[in-house]
């Protein structure tokens, strides 16, 4: 039993220390103004609009030529 309580003491401090150094990192990081937040977003969702337009796009091609391929082997 004893054993039992010493592992669980050494993981308690283990995880209290674990968050003390989370919270002194999380201190030196550069986080992003709201002015750059908003303008990497708004980048973001304008290039996964296009992307998507793209690949739906180059969907409907391949799916016509695939269609039209199939027809000419078939007749």
């Amino acid at each position: 039993m004893n054993g039992l309580l010493q592992k669980t003491k050494d993981a308690f401090k283990g995880f209290i220390e674990f968050v003390s150094d989370t919270r002194k990192e999380l201190k030196n990081v550069s986080w992003p103004s709201r002015h750059e937040l908003v303008s990497t977003t708004v980048v973001v969702i304008v290039a996964v609009f296009f992307f998507g337009a793209f690949l739906a796009v180059v969907d409907l091609v391949v799916s016509q030529l695939m269609e039209f391929v199939i027809n000419k082997l078939a007749s």
